[in-house]
């Protein structure tokens, strides 16, 4: 679900009724001549907390690939992958029988210590439920509000 920080900027609430959240927020583009995008990722639960900045080109497609995951919503077999510029963040969704779809989340340390990762798995309803989640993803990559 697509929210606002203080400054304005948008952040993307993940996984709310689960045990598991996320939060994607402080996108920034570090760089005026370079479509680079930067966003920090928090992940809170029973058993705690991590959060690692994220570094993407132009978001990577991760509105064009949640957008999918929407479209399909009779499903797919096996697991659909995406990836951020420099893996810190990783997806690995699944649609399972009953209608759900089953995004699994990594979080990783940087290079090149890379000591420790983290998953959880939110899961989604599939189709129209899924919508408000790819289309809260799109204004945060692009910084354009539909």
């Amino acid at each position: 679900m697509i929210d606002y920080d203080a400054s304005g900027r948008p952040a993307v609430r993940v996984g709310d009724s689960g045990p598991a959240r996320l939060l994607l927020s402080e996108p920034t583009r570090p760089f005026e001549d370079e479509p680079t995008l930067d966003f920090l990722v928090r992940a809170r639960g029973p058993w705690g907390s991590v959060e690692t900045p994220v570094r993407t080109w132009d978001g990577d497609g991760l509105d064009t690939f949640l957008a999918s995951l929407a479209e399909d919503f009779r499903g797919w077999e096996g697991a659909r992958t995406w990836h951020s510029l420099c893996y810190d963040l990783t997806l690995s969704a699944e649609h399972r029988p009953g209608g759900h779809v089953h995004p699994a989340w990594g979080i990783h340390d940087r290079a090149p210590l890379e000591q420790w990762h983290f998953e959880t798995t939110t899961v989604h309803p599939a189709g129209e439920d899924m919508r408000p989640l790819a289309a809260g993803i799109h204004p945060f990559v692009t910084g354009v509000a539909e």
